[in-house]
């Protein structure tokens, strides 16, 4: 027998047993507790793909931001100006909202065109920053509280609002706030600056966000041994965050705006129905932001002073949409409260006071039981019901009807049809078509008005056009510009 023959017959020496043992730490691997964040973002990200992508199926779009976030990524994938015909025809997008972040989804809309490659992106991300809220808090608070802090989270109202409305930019600030964050109380100074640079590409007002890190750095350095770096690190980071304000808001955005401005801060300085926020709302929110998500404990850290910036622009401003506890606007003060709890009960844990030391003990089972059971009335929950996996043969109809609109025409368009034209034709605006005659109109029928008057509408609004009725199904018309 040669040697090779006796290395394969030997005992304990086969390739195959070999090969098992290799694979078997790697498999121990995916079972502990370093795979306890991937495998709960990988859980989340299914859920809300699932949550995003069914909505979109029964033409359930809650407003016009995903058609135009469609549109000026559909433009990057062309290497085109970000235009975005749905604020008005031309409109370039940058100067209204400084977020050329989204350009990164491009090439995955060129290769798979629509807006379920939005919502797909959007899920992964908002997945993404449970990662580290659940890295950190496992590693600080140990596998099972750690594990209750990340599905917490993951649950939390303000991160199913932020699914369940369609696509945003914020998105990205999500796991670019949480890894930075996460570097930050581990005290690795360079990497939580670095996670925070990019914040200024998402939103304008990120900036002042990016320079409350800063600030958090600085509040972390005191009391600890002088370090120049790490100090010189925080205070560049707050320059850059202001100066990236001033010049996003004060050059960029007025330099693509038709009007030559910031159009957004007649939400702060300009009137409205209520001047400011009432009182008992601003409490409301604030105590939904920290009560069911942290149990007020964030209160003990200093991670807070993140989440400032933005509490700060939407209760100053006069719009009443900021104040509350709807759409997605709470989004990003999740990653901060969540890992603000972290930090707070990787402290209170070794406090001399006992009560503090027990509440924090439960505090975790008890915010993951909040999450669960404010889930039961939260977009999460309609994974449950059958009906979420259901089209009608309304939206059938309604589909088969926008079908027979052309690739390539111009249509003028409410909320509803918007998500499935855009990727094959120029949508605009209804009512805001801005003297661009369409070739067709398709809207939602509301209040019950006959197919004729609607055509007579169209015609008002774009005078010496006459508009005939191509069809109406599920509740939707769609007109044809017949001359």
């Amino acid at each position: 027998m040669d040697s090779a023959a006796a290395a394969v017959s030997a005992p304990g020496r086969s390739p195959a047993r070999s090969m098992k043992s290799k694979a078997a730490p790697r498999a121990a691997a995916l079972r502990g507790p370093r795979a306890d964040p991937y495998w709960l973002g990988a859980v989340l990200f299914v859920l809300f793909t699932a949550v995003s992508v069914c909505r979109h199926r029964r033409m359930l779009t809650m407003s016009w931001d995903l058609g135009i976030f469609e549109q000026a990524i559909r433009a990057y994938a062309h290497l085109q100006a970000p235009v975005a015909d749905l604020k008005g025809p031309g409109t370039h997008i940058l100067g209204d909202h400084f977020s050329p972040v989204t350009a990164l989804i491009a090439p995955f809309y060129r290769v798979f065109p629509g807006p379920v490659t939005l919502l797909v992106a959007q899920a992964a991300l908002f997945a993404l920053s449970a990662v580290p809220v659940t890295r950190l808090a496992a590693g600080l608070l140990g596998r099972a509280r750690g594990l209750a802090v990340g599905i917490a989270y993951g649950l939390s109202w303000g991160v199913q609002r932020a699914v369940d409305f369609d696509f945003h930019e914020i998105a990205f600030a999500m796991p670019l706030l949480a890894f930075s964050l996460e570097a930050v109380v581990r005290r690795r100074w360079r990497a939580a600056v670095w996670w925070a640079v990019p914040l200024v590409l998402v939103k304008e007002d990120l900036g002042v966000t990016v320079a409350a890190i800063g600030v958090l750095i600085l509040v972390r350095l005191r009391g600890t041994k002088r370090d120049p770096r790490a100090t010189a690190l925080a205070v560049g980071l707050v320059a850059f965050g202001l100066a990236a304000l001033a010049v996003t808001v004060g050059l960029i955005i007025p330099g693509f705006n038709t009007g030559g401005g910031y159009d957004y801060w007649n939400k702060v300085n300009g009137t409205g129905p209520t001047a400011t926020i009432p009182l008992d709302t601003a409490i409301r929110t604030l105590l939904w932001v920290l009560l069911p998500t942290t149990g007020l404990l964030a209160l003990r850290s200093p991670l807070l002073i993140v989440a400032l910036p933005t509490l700060g622009w939407r209760f100053v401003s006069h719009e009443e949409h900021y104040w509350g506890t709807d759409w997605h606007y709470s989004a990003v003060l999740m990653p901060v409260v969540f890992l603000a709890l972290v930090d707070a009960l990787s402290t209170a844990r070794r406090s001399r006071r006992r009560w503090l030391r027990r509440y924090a003990h439960q505090l975790p089972a008890a915010v993951l039981a909040a999450a669960l059971a404010l889930s039961a009335s939260l977009p999460l929950y309609g994974l449950t019901e059958p009906d979420t996996y259901r089209i009608s043969n309304g939206v059938k109809a309604t589909e088969r009807l926008l079908a027979r609109i052309p690739d390539g025409a111009v249509v003028e368009a409410d909320v509803g049809p918007i998500s499935r034209l855009v990727s094959r034709c120029r949508v605009l605006w209804i009512g805001d078509t801005r003297g661009v005659v369409p070739d067709y109109v398709a809207q939602h029928v509301t209040d019950g008005k006959p197919l004729q008057e609607l055509a007579a509408e169209a015609q008002r609004r774009h005078p010496g056009s006459h508009f005939g009725v191509l069809g109406g199904e599920g509740g939707y018309v769609v007109l044809k510009r017949i001359s």
